[in-house]
């Protein structure tokens, strides 16, 4: 349904190095890389998650926005929420089981250091 997303972020050194830990549990890799932007993806395809240095424009969106990432198992979403942290981000729901979504749904819940609230979720 969908070809890519992209951000802005404030500085794409600080976000490449977040974007580089928490790809890695869904097996995503930073598939391209110029001064003017990083784009993430699984190995050997194209960016599926862009993101463009705008120093002093961005802006999270508000209340109701979040990226959810199929994650292949509860594992990659512990494994993503510990590296999120680990890079700079912040806490925006520990994994565990969601059964107001879903007897099965377990996810985590994030923040990137510019401030997109991101999900990681297994089914």
């Amino acid at each position: 349904m969908l070809g890519h997303l992209s951000f802005g972020v404030e500085d794409l050194d600080r976000a490449a190095r977040f974007y580089d830990r928490v790809m890695e549990p869904f097996g995503w890799v930073r598939v391209w890389s110029t001064p003017k932007g990083v784009g993430y993806g699984p190995p050997g395809g194209g960016d599926k998650l862009a993101l463009f240095p705008r120093p002093g424009q961005v802006q999270a969106p508000g209340a109701g926005f979040h990226l959810a990432f199929d994650a292949p198992s509860r594992a990659a979403v512990d494994a993503f929420h510990a590296a999120a942290l680990s890079a700079g981000g912040t806490d925006g729901g520990a994994p565990g089981l969601r059964p107001h979504y879903g007897a099965t749904y377990y996810a985590a819940f994030v923040l990137d250091p510019d401030g997109h609230k991101l999900e990681a979720v297994h089914q």
